[in-house]
C-alpha cells in the first residue's frame, strides 16, 4: 500500500524473490504511469525484467499484478487478490489502531516501512527478529536509520558493552525535502533547498534502537546532517566502551559476527570505499572499519554505510 520511494524498492525486490508472489499495488496513479515508475529509477536503474500494461493491471516478467486506486484501506480488495502480507509504505497508516481496515480487507499480516507511532512491536533484521510471534497482526521494521545503526550496535554492546553513545547520521536528501526553498513551519531549516545545502535535523534513530536493543535504553540519542546526494546515508556512532579494548578488536569482532550470525544484515568493509558503492547494497549496516577512530581503549567513533531505500 503505498508506491514511492520504498514501496516501489519493495515491489522490485519481490518480484526477484521466488519465496514472495506480488499480487496486489495500490496507489493513487493510473496504470500507465506506475509501469513508468516501477520501469526506471535514477538511482537503481531500469527494472531488470519486462513491464506491460493490461488494462488497469500490470505484467511484470509475466505475472499479473492487479492494481488499486483507493485512499481508503477499507476498500483495498486485499481478500479478492490474495495479498496476505501488506507493506504499509504511504507513511500515514502507523498504528495498529489505524492498520485495522487493511485486516478487515482480508490482510492477515500488516509491516509499518516506518516507525509505529504507537507501541506495536518493532523488529529490525539480524538484530532482534527472534521476538516475532504469529500472534502479532502489525510490526515496524523501524526507520532507515534505526536499521542502518542497530546491527552495529548489537555486535559492538554483545562483545564490548555500550557505557553511553552519541549518533550522527549523514543522510542522502529525501522527498519530503524541497529541492528549493521552500515553506517548513515546523522545521525552518527542512523547508531550505534539499539540493543546496547540509541541513541539520531531528532524528529518533538512536533512541529508537532500545526498541530492538533493551540494553542500550537511555545509554544513545543521535541528530542528522541531511546532505545533497540522493541516496546512500553513513552513520557515525561514536561511544563510550564498558570494556577496554583495541580498535583492531572491534573490527575483527564486527567481521565476525559479519560473516557469521549476522551474515546479510551487517557487513564489513576494508576497502577505500565512497558513498555510490554502496548504491543498491542489500546489506542493512555495513562496517567500514578504514572510517573509524579511536581516542583511547573506551572512547571510539565507528562508522557504517546504508543504502536507505535499497538496503531498508
Amino acid at each position: 500500500n503505498g508506491f514511492g520511494r520504498i514501496g516501489r524498492q519493495v515491489a522490485r525486490i519481490a518480484m526477484k524473490d521466488p519465496e514472495v508472489e506480488l499480487k496486489l499495488i495500490n496507489a493513487s496513479y493510473d496504470a500507465e504511469y506506475l509501469a513508468y515508475q516501477m520501469k526506471y529509477d535514477s538511482i537503481h536503474g531500469r527494472y531488470n525484467g519486462t513491464i506491460e500494461v493490461d488494462g488497469d493491471s500490470l505484467v511484470i516478467d509475466g505475472q499479473k499484478v492487479a492494481l488499486s486506486h483507493t485512499r481508503d484501506p477499507a476498500e483495498i480488495p486485499f481478500k479478492k487478490h490474495g495479498a496476505e502480507y501488506v507493506c504499509e509504505s504511504t507513511g500515514v497508516f502507523l498504528t495498529t489502531e489505524k492498520v485495522q481496515p487493511h485486516l478487515k480487507a482480508g490482510a492477515k499480516k500488516v509491516v509499518f516501512s516506518a516507525p509505529a507511532k504507537d507501541d506495536s512491536h518493532t523488529i529490525v533484521m539480524g538484530v532482534n527478529q527472534e521476538t516475532y510471534d504469529p500472534s502479532m497482526d502489525c510490526v515496524s521494521c523501524a526507520s532507515c536509520t534505526t536499521n542502518g545503526l542497530a546491527p552495529l550496535v548489537k555486535a559492538i554492546n554483545d562483545k564490548f558493552g555500550i557505557k553511553r553513545g552519541l549518533m550522527t547520521t549523514i543522510h542522502a536528501m529525501t522527498a519530503s525535502q524541497p529541492t528549493v526553498d521552500g515553506a517548513s513551519k515546523k522545521d525552518w531549516r527542512g523547508g531550505r533547498a534539499a539540493s543546496g545545502n547540509i541541513i541539520p535535523s531531528s532524528t529518533g534513530a538512536a533512541k529508537a534502537v532500545a526498541k530492538v536493543i533493551p540494553e542500550v535504553a537511555g545509554k544513545l540519542t543521535g541528530m542528522a546532517f541531511r546532505v545533497p546526494t540522493i541516496d546512500v546515508s553513513v552513520v557515525d556512532l561514536t561511544c563510550e566502551l564498558e570494556k577496554a579494548t583495541t580498535y583492531e578488536e572491534i573490527c575483527a569482532e564486527v567481521k565476525k559476527r559479519a560473516e557469521g550470525d549476522m551474515k546479510g544484515f551487517l557487513g564489513y568493509c576494508d576497502e577505500d570505499l565512497v558513498s555510490t558503492d554502496f548504491e543498491t547494497c542489500t546489506i542493512s549496516s555495513t562496517f567500514d572499519s578504514k572510517a573509524g577512530i579511536m581516542l583511547d581503549p573506551t572512547f571510539v567513533k565507528l562508522v557504517a554505510w546504508y543504502d536507505n531505500e535499497w538496503g531498508y
